[in-house]
């Protein structure tokens, strides 16, 4: 209407549209939320300054610590199970001398049980380990033999030959002929008057020879050993690795 008499009343000016923002939105669940600015945040990678680093650094000591007491604790254990097998199960010796040869050589590692005889007979055949006699010459303190004759037993020696209460024992593992002994049998283990070629055997006490019958220093010399006297049996050669076997 352009009537010249209309005006609109003083000071009305018509309102202006605004503009929606960019961050606008007809539909106010539709908006942004506003930012959290609290001066508390639970972002958990965020710690005080100086606190970081401390705690990292005590950790790894802690975990430094740990281990080595771990590692500290398995030795240990180790050293006390291998102290428990070499006091009653098994040990390992070398062999020093040629008294045993060719089944066993200077410089051979065996293995002995030193259980077998708490549980088991003492048998014929036996190569055993046994603490040095008194009679003994030298400083070995460990000989090791074999088992020739039994508690009870006589044994004889004929030209060299060896015989169990009047039967030739068969030794496959001897190398050459033997000498006879010239040398009395002395010792509280013969029952018999002493002799160079006879010994009745008292009950706990056995014969043994070296394999190497002329370069053996054994009961021919130093008389019978008592059982209490046996460290074990020899059941395995574990060095040279060439010649690994049971004996």
């Amino acid at each position: 209407m352009n009537d010249p008499d209309f005006r609109p009343p003083t000071g009305f000016v018509p309102a202006e549209e605004s503009e929606p923002s960019e961050n606008s939105s007809s539909f106010p669940e539709e908006q942004d939320p506003p930012e959290d600015t609290s001066f508390w945040s639970d972002d958990t990678d965020v710690a005080p300054v100086g606190t970081r680093g401390g705690r990292h650094s005590s950790h790894r000591i802690e975990s430094s610590l740990r281990s080595l007491i771990e590692w500290v604790a398995v030795a240990v254990g180790a050293l006390a199970v291998a102290l428990v097998i070499k006091a009653f199960l098994l040990q390992a010796f070398y062999i020093p001398s040629e008294s045993m040869t060719e089944t066993l050589n200077v410089n051979d590692r065996v293995l002995v049980n030193k259980l077998s005889y708490r549980i088991g007979n003492i048998d014929r055949g036996d190569i055993v380990v046994f603490e040095k006699p008194p009679a003994a010459p030298g400083s070995i303190t460990d000989f090791i033999k074999r088992v020739a004759a039994l508690p009870g037993e006589t044994i004889t020696f004929v030209d060299g030959e060896v015989f169990i209460d009047g039967q030739l024992l068969n030794e496959p593992y001897l190398d050459g002929d033997t000498h006879p002994n010239s040398a009395a049998i002395v010792s509280e283990g013969c029952t018999n008057t002493p002799s160079a070629d006879l010994c009745t055997l008292a009950e706990g006490w056995y014969f043994v020879l070296g394999d190497n019958r002329d370069n053996s220093t054994d009961s021919r010399s130093f008389g019978p050993i008592k059982e209490d006297a046996l460290v074990g049996r020899a059941f395995l050669k574990v060095w040279p690795l060439g010649d690994l076997g049971f004996l």
